[in-house]
């Protein structure tokens, strides 16, 4: 598949590894520019390009950058994409530790992916926002492995959840569906779930044992 990647932080840059090891095409942006890409270039094949390049031709898009820059984003980001372009988000909230306030999420009642879905101005899959980024390089495991670790994934549009899901078993892990994005917050940080390495039966277990309420320590 053609992917573009917005961001080439810890998970960005390991995903295009992955991605890039697996055979896929790859665009990889990040927010000072495709000059800072080289080493991560010369590594990987992947090619590096501005953001408002990075969705050209793409049938995936993951958009992996702190939350805060999410409104910074260019508009028209994924003009050009290839139809039924599916957009995963990898993001978390951290108000105290980096965000700041975001009035919307906080009295609004929105999942920091509803939020991010509404800058965007397109369906988002949520998934690997609780995934240790080294997990995507030392942790994949074939189908069917009792090792195999498991990511719960949301989203409204069930046609991107279904290639998205192909597309993380492709990397050696397995799926939960968490549902919609109104109910992402089951796997925000500080539920049971996030940062969980486990399979399946722990993952779904966990996102039943979500409580909604968000704890103070992860509120602004």
């Amino acid at each position: 598949m053609k992917i573009g990647i917005i961001g080439a932080g810890n998970i960005g840059g390991n995903l295009t590894r992955r991605l890039r090891a697996l055979g896929h095409e790859v665009s990889v942006a990040n927010s000072r520019g495709p000059e800072s890409l080289k080493a991560l270039v010369e590594e990987t094949g992947a090619q590096a390009v501005p953001a408002t390049e990075a969705a050209k031709g793409a049938q995936v898009v993951v958009v992996t950058v702190p939350l805060k820059n999410v409104p910074d984003l260019p508009a028209g980001l994924f003009d050009g994409a290839a139809e039924g372009l599916a957009v995963i988000d990898t993001g978390n909230y951290y108000p105290k530790e980096r965000d700041g306030r975001i009035d919307a999420i906080e009295d609004g009642g929105l999942t920091e992916s509803r939020w991010t879905e509404q800058h965007l101005g397109h369906p988002v899959v949520k998934v690997f926002n609780g995934t240790y980024a080294q997990d995507l390089l030392e942790r994949p495991l074939p189908a069917g492995d009792p090792e195999r670790l498991a990511v719960p994934i949301a989203s409204d549009d069930a046609a991107a959840k279904a290639v998205v899901r192909a597309l993380v078993d492709e990397l050696g892990f397995d799926t939960v569906d968490a549902g919609g994005i109104d109910d992402s917050w089951r796997q925000q940080p500080a539920t049971p779930v996030y940062g969980l390495r486990a399979g399946v039966e722990a993952v779904t277990r966990a996102l039943a044992e979500a409580s909604p309420e968000r704890p103070e320590a992860h509120r602004a």
